[in-house]
């Protein structure tokens, strides 16, 4: 249900069913606006309940989507399917962990982050892989099938085992607190929760609407989603218009979600010591830089190095997206403030897609996109240079990250 994945299906689709890109584009979209309005509705319930019940209905949702994609045969009902699908993996699946990721990491947030984001990369290297396999000995409706019992027989049991927070059994963030004689006691989960609360300050969505830093940070991710779905879920067709075969396009995907891999990592681990939106700005400088890399490619090096350039911002965007609302606003509100977030700036960045896949049906290229991509990513540098984290003038806290 994500760009890099989707991407390998654009071209298989189109050219079967005589799809224009922008209609597939429009589902992509449909679903990116659906995720961010759904999150905003869930946030505030993750935050009292955790993410597990959501975790789970949204990997229900997902298989069911891909199942009644096997059968489609109108664009409407591309739309609906990708739209319902993509909206519950992002508000129940990427979501749901982010915040739990968020809740049992303070001191070590950014590794740990990182180590989520390293899950979802790990599959964007194989599942290409595998789908183009697929789709050469069969075709792309069986793809969908083999991904709608990947979701069935892995993501929904490891969601079993989420839980909200170390408190709620007695313990502290990052392993801080060794598990006392009754774990799940009330008196162990009253003194953790005393405990816990030392370790940063907390705001709720209302006091964080009040600060600059807020808006800052809904304009730095709706730009960056705006830059970063449009590329993913176009990139490959781009590549293929080109003039290199469809193996070869492919192979592209895999190198970039390969150095997204390594770069999740070491931009959590590189978090854990600067403050994340230096970590931001360095990933929207990358994004830049492949945007002026993509233009001129046509051959299969210069795609490589674009995969490189965009992996590495894709890293590390996929790590410091899940830190951003946690470390400027603390734990106990990041449902519902990056709920909030990801609302706002869902009403830009889920159009990208779709208005991609217009102007490459109008213009027959996508460069004047790419363009536009970069002068977005100018634009987020910007914002980051003035995110400057807000401070709660009686808090005493001792603080999580360096400021």
């Amino acid at each position: 249900m994500f760009g890099p994945v989707l991407a390998i299906f654009v071209k298989p689709i189109s050219d079967e069913l005589g799809w224009s890109r922008a209609a597939i584009g429009l589902g992509f979209t449909i679903g990116t606006f659906t995720g961010s309005t759904l999150s905003a509705l869930v946030g505030p319930v993750m935050d009292r309940r955790g993410a597990r019940r959501f975790m789970i209905l949204g990997g229900i949702v997902v298989a069911t989507c891909m199942v009644g994609i096997i059968f489609m045969q109108e664009e409407w009902h591309f739309w609906i399917l990708l739209g319902l699908g993509r909206g519950a993996a992002l508000a129940g699946l990427t979501f749901g962990s982010s915040v739990a990721t968020a809740n049992w990491f303070v001191r070590k947030r950014g590794r740990a982050s990182s180590v989520a984001a390293m899950g979802m990369r790990l599959g964007q290297v194989v599942l290409p892989l595998l789908i183009n396999l697929i789709v050469a000995l069969s075709s792309w409706r069986h793809a969908f099938g083999v991904m709608a019992a990947i979701v069935l027989s892995a993501l929904i049991p490891t969601a079993l085992y989420v839980r909200r927070r170390p408190e709620d059994l007695g313990l502290l963030p990052d392993g801080a607190a060794s598990p006392p004689e009754v774990p799940s006691s009330p008196t162990a989960v009253q003194a953790a929760t005393e405990a816990a609360d030392t370790l940063e300050v907390h705001w709720s969505l209302r006091e964080a609407m009040r600060t600059r830093a807020l808006w800052l940070l809904v304009v730095v991710t709706g730009g960056t989603f705006f830059v970063n779905g449009g590329v993913n879920l176009h990139a490959i067709a781009y590549f293929q218009d080109q003039g290199l075969p469809a193996a070869q396009a492919v192979t592209i995907t895999t190198i970039f979600a390969s150095t997204t891999v390594g770069a999740a990592f070491l931009w959590g681990y590189l978090c854990d010591r600067i403050h994340v939106r230096y970590a931001c700005m360095a990933c929207s400088a990358c994004y830049l830089l492949a945007m002026f890399i993509i233009v001129p490619a046509e051959t299969y090096p210069a795609a490589a190095a674009f995969g490189v350039m965009f992996g590495l911002a894709s890293g590390g965007w996929t790590t410091v997206e899940r830190l951003l609302v946690p470390n400027y606003f603390g734990r106990r509100s990041v449902g519902a403030i990056r709920g909030f977030v990801e609302m706002v700036s869902g009403f830009f960045s889920s159009t990208s897609a779709v208005v991609a896949g217009l102007v490459r049906d109008l213009t027959g290229s996508y460069v004047p996109v790419f363009l536009v991509y970069a002068g977005i990513a100018t634009i987020v540098i910007v914002a980051l240079l003035l995110a400057v984290p807000p401070r709660k003038k009686t808090a005493a806290v001792l603080e999580a990250a360096p400021a």
